[in-house]
Order: structure tokens, then C-alpha cells, then sequence
């Protein structure tokens, strides 16, 4: 599926392979992201994944602007617990009305209601919004709208270390500038977060592959083992083989508790089962369940 809107998904079951201008992205289920309308996002859910989203013209953020300061932005988070179910509800109701919203040229009230629910996901997002350069609220957002499309280009690209120059290209600010105001709104500088997020991409690979540790360490941008070891170590207190060992720990736990969850339900079922098979029919008990 693509798109030439802006638009967000939000990742509702497994995972999806997401391409775009700003790169290569994998959402895991509560995930969700943020493109401009040029970007061009390609979605690849897998086999038994949900993705759902939505598209936004600039009339329709337009209008939503007219009562408010209402705005969406580029990026990338996580939803909150609880938030995937009211995402669902609301996607759904809203896509009921998005055929007959694109004749009329209104926004409807499921619609309206899900847009403001994608604003208020994105509501750390005002504070960095305030310290951009600008004398106007549009003038702001451009400006943010920059770096935010620099920054998921960096995750984007954690395969490999991104030059400054590059990003600076990007948003078309120097050098000096761009690396100014980058650490002014993410709170570390552009070098800093491309080690994060191939440090973080690192450990997901590490989770989720049987790569070697060498591999691992060249598929995340480093050029020797010694150098992504000491950084590796540095982040998470602990080696890429002790990292790799832990998470396969944890799963095998979350794997077990999982079974004795689903024997659990199983046992009850059979208890009623039984119950229902041998009640007495006289001893004045009822019992009621589908």
C-alpha cells in the first residue's frame, strides 16, 4: 500500500516492513509513524499482521486548523497502554465516513474525533514545536517539519552512520546551523543520536536473528568489533552475547507463562465442560456461559 498524503500508521498486530524517502522502518505491534506527503511510504505487513491508517489532505488539515492550532507532524512513537483499542474503534468508525466526507468536503465527527485523537499522540511534540525559529506558528512548523523528517531519516538509515552534511542537505540549513538546532530540540547532537539508533537497531537484530555478532555490529554501521563492542557495552551495560542471552531468557519466560495462560483457560473450560455434562438436574444450580 502506498500513499502520496500526508499520512499515519499505527501498527495493531506482528510487524510490517514500512519503506519510504526517509528509509527502511520495522513498526512491532503499538507502534506508530508519521510521513509528509511526499514521502511515499510503502507498507509490507507480515503474514498475520495489522496495520491500519490514514491518509490526510492539506484541505482537510486545513480545516481542522480553522478552530484551532490543530497540526500533525512527522515521526515515530509508541502508543500508550490502553490507546491501540480506542485507535481501532476510531479508525474504524471514521473509514465508514471518509467516502462521503471526500464528497461533501466536511469532516465529520468520527473523523474530526480521530484526527484530534492523532494530535493529542503527538503531544510532546509542542514543546519542541515552541523552540523552533519563526515568527509565526507556520513559519514553526516548517522548521520542525525539517527536523523531524531529519531525524526519521537517521532511524531511517541506522544500517549505516549518516553524515551531517547530509542531513543538513536535507533540510537546507548549514552545517553549523542544522547540528545548532538539532541538539536545541532532541537534547543530544546528530552524531550522538545515529549511535543511539544503530546501537538500539543493534540490539533488536541480536533479539530477533540468529546474525553473528560481527554481522550484527556491520549491519548497524560499525566498521570493526572492537569499536561495536565498547559502544554496545557502553549502552546497555552489558555485552552483545550476555544482551542476546538475556532477551532469549526473557522470551522463553514470556513463552511459558504464555502456555500455562492458555492451559489455564483450557482447564476452566474443561471444568465447565464437565459441569455442564454432570449437573443434577434437581439440585436447583444453573449454569450460564457460551
Amino acid at each position: 500500500m502506498t500513499s502520496q498524503d500526508l499520512s499515519i500508521w499505527v501498527q495493531m498486530r506482528a510487524g510490517s516492513w514500512v519503506e519510504a524517502k526517509e528509509g527502511r522502518f520495522y513498526l512491532r505491534t503499538g507502534d506508530w509513524i508519521a510521513f509528509a506527503k511526499d514521502s511515499m511510504p510503502q507498507i509490507q505487513p507480515d503474514h498475520d499482521g495489522i496495520c491500519i491508517g490514514l491518509t490526510i489532505t492539506e484541505d482537510a488539515l486545513r480545516a481542522m486548523a480553522r478552530f484551532s492550532d490543530f497540526g500533525l507532524y512527522v515521526g515515530r512513537g509508541r502508543l500508550k497502554p490502553g490507546q491501540a483499542r480506542a485507535v481501532s474503534r476510531m479508525w474504524y468508525r471514521a473509514s465508514r465516513t471518509m467516502e462521503q466526507d471526500g464528497r461533501s468536503g466536511r469532516i465529520q465527527a468520527p473523523l474530526r474525533s480521530m484526527l484530534l485523537f492523532l494530535e493529542e499522540m503527538q503531544a510532546e511534540y509542542g514543546a519542541r514545536l515552541g523552540l523552533c525559529p519563526g515568527a509565526s506558528l507556520g513559519r514553526k512548523r516548517q522548521v520542525f517539519e525539517r527536523m523531524q523528517r531529519a531525524s526519521l531519516y537517521l532511524e531511517g538509515h541506522c544500517h549505516r552512520i549518516v553524515r551531517i552534511s547530509e542531513l543538513a542537505e536535507r533540510t537546507r540549513f548549514s552545517t553549523w546551523y542544522f547540528s545548532k538546532l538539532f541538539h536545541k530540540l532532541y537534547g543530544e547532537s546528530p552524531l550522538a543520536a545515529s549511535a543511539r539508533m544503530r546501537l538500539d537497531h543493534a540490539a533488536s537484530l541480536l533479539a530477533s536473528t540468529l546474525m553473528t555478532i560481527g554481522e550484527v555490529g556491520a549491519a548497524s554501521g560499525f566498521d570493526n568489533s572492537c569499536s561495536f563492542a565498547r559502544s554496545f557495552r557502553a549502552r546497555f551495560g552489558m555485552t552483545a552475547s550476555e544482551y542476546r542471552a538475556a532477551r532469549r531468557d526473557a522470551d522463553l519466560v514470556l513463552q511459558r507463562r504464555r502456555v500455562a495462560h492458555a492451559k489455564e483457560i483450557n482447564a476452566g473450560s474443561e471444568a465447565v465442560r464437565f459441569a455442564r455434562e454432570n449437573v443434577i438436574k434437581n439440585s436447583g444450580i444453573r449454569l450460564v456461559g457460551a
